[in-house]
């Protein structure tokens, strides 16, 4: 077992055995994610292998023979589960969310989510939410969806599109946001792979190309009653805006990792690379040390703002439902941060870190995608900045009351 010291956020045993068994699956997946990448296949022998290694389990409670584990140790594995595959890491992560965003705020019927629970437990089964369509964009941002359900006997018929649907080569059952046509309200939907449900593979990326995020095309697809999860209600909060969102973490945890990787490859290059023109090895170099010590800076002040979100939600319950805006913050500064510091590596390594022979070129691409995972940029400046003008109005307000 790992000392807790060797990881300033590592905090205790069960949190350092998560680490090292993170890693260890990692360093296995890592083997063959650059050829996955180099033909855009899907990496099915990274998924048997998480299965066989009880890593589907993770999220499910322990009434249910899953690990519950904690958003803070889904982080701490999620980072180094990433230095193997981004593309894997970011796939199981919505699995992990998922059922841990459902388990906390009972979400959907008891009956339903423990069948879930077991087969994830005992089948290996993945889930994911499908939230995003093509013309209408991810709902989100607030948009209605195109997938109709229409009320019939015994249930109902949906029909509709859903894009960059991550995990979808694998996935025998997953949830979509549908539009209840009778209700005129939306819907959470559980729906199983059926030949009413068909795979459309549109997944041709920069970047993450291991995802498998193809289309998912759902042609009067009939569900049962129970199938329904939950039925959205205007003005009313949804498990995807909870608790401040804050499962969503996993994603800059994510992008860490690849840039954790980086950050290791160039700090070993420069190691042990000798340069001839200078008599000495690479990490002599004045222009190389500065690098490598902004690398470090943007790396380790990534970790403490992501750790320490996590450590605030999980030791204090009144903050849970008041950190939308340390979350939505954080998945900025850590994700350009990352982007920062495989730039850096890739200064560092010189021209070699651009060939598809190594892995520094992969991790440059794989990290440009966290600009397009929710929330976006433009969303995030717009929530930070109604915050500041909403706290503005509140100092006034109280202060006319006091005057």
């Amino acid at each position: 077992m790992a000392r807790f010291s060797e990881d300033l956020f590592v905090r205790n045993s069960r949190e350092a055995n998560l680490v090292q068994y993170a890693n260890g699956l990692a360093k296995k997946i890592e083997r063959t994610a650059g050829i996955h990448d180099e033909k855009g296949t899907f990496p099915f022998e990274h998924y048997q292998l998480l299965k066989e290694e009880g890593f589907f389990k993770l999220p499910i409670p322990k009434k249910y023979g899953g690990e519950e584990i904690s958003l803070y140790e889904m982080l701490l594995i999620q980072e180094q589960l990433a230095k193997g595959d981004g593309s894997t890491a970011l796939n199981v992560g919505w699995h992990l969310l998922t059922f841990m965003n459902v388990r906390e705020l009972n979400a959907w019927s008891e009956p339903v989510f423990a069948r879930l629970c077991h087969t994830a437990v005992e089948k290996g089964e993945l889930i994911n939410i499908i939230n995003t369509e093509r013309v209408k964009g991810n709902l989100s941002r607030g948009g209605s969806p195109g997938t109709v359900a229409k009320k019939v006997p015994g249930g109902y018929q949906i029909s509709g599109r859903k894009s960059f649907a991550s995990l979808a080569p694998i996935l025998n059952h997953f949830t979509i946001i549908a539009y209840l046509e009778d209700e005129e309200i939306t819907a959470e939907f559980l729906i199983e792979k059926t030949d009413k449900v068909k795979v459309i593979e549109t997944w041709e990326s920069m970047g993450m190309r291991g995802t498998g995020s193809h289309d998912i095309e759902i042609q009067c697809a009939f569900v049962p009653e129970e199938a329904l999860l939950v039925k959205h209600k205007p003005n009313e909060e949804t498990r995807f805006d909870a608790n401040s969102r804050i499962y969503s973490l996993e994603i800059p945890a994510v992008y860490l990792g690849i840039a954790g990787a980086a950050r290791d490859y160039a700090i070993y290059f420069a190691h042990s690379t000798y340069s001839h023109s200078l008599g000495d090895y690479i990490k002599t170099a004045g222009h190389i040390r500065q690098k490598i010590g902004e690398i470090e800076l943007l790396y380790k002040s990534s970790r403490s703002v992501l750790y320490s979100i996590a450590e605030r939600f999980e030791s204090d319950p009144l903050l849970k439902d008041r950190l939308s805006d340390e979350v939505s913050m954080v998945k900025h500064v850590v994700c350009h941060n990352a982007i920062k510091i495989v730039e850096l590596a890739l200064r560092i390594v010189g021209g070699s870190g651009l060939s598809r022979k190594f892995k520094l070129e992969r991790l440059f691409r794989d990290v440009q995608c966290g600009l397009f995972n929710p929330p976006q940029d433009d969303v995030v400046i717009e929530q930070l900045t109604k915050a500041a003008f909403k706290k503005l109005t509140e100092q006034r307000e109280e202060s006319l009351v006091i005057k």
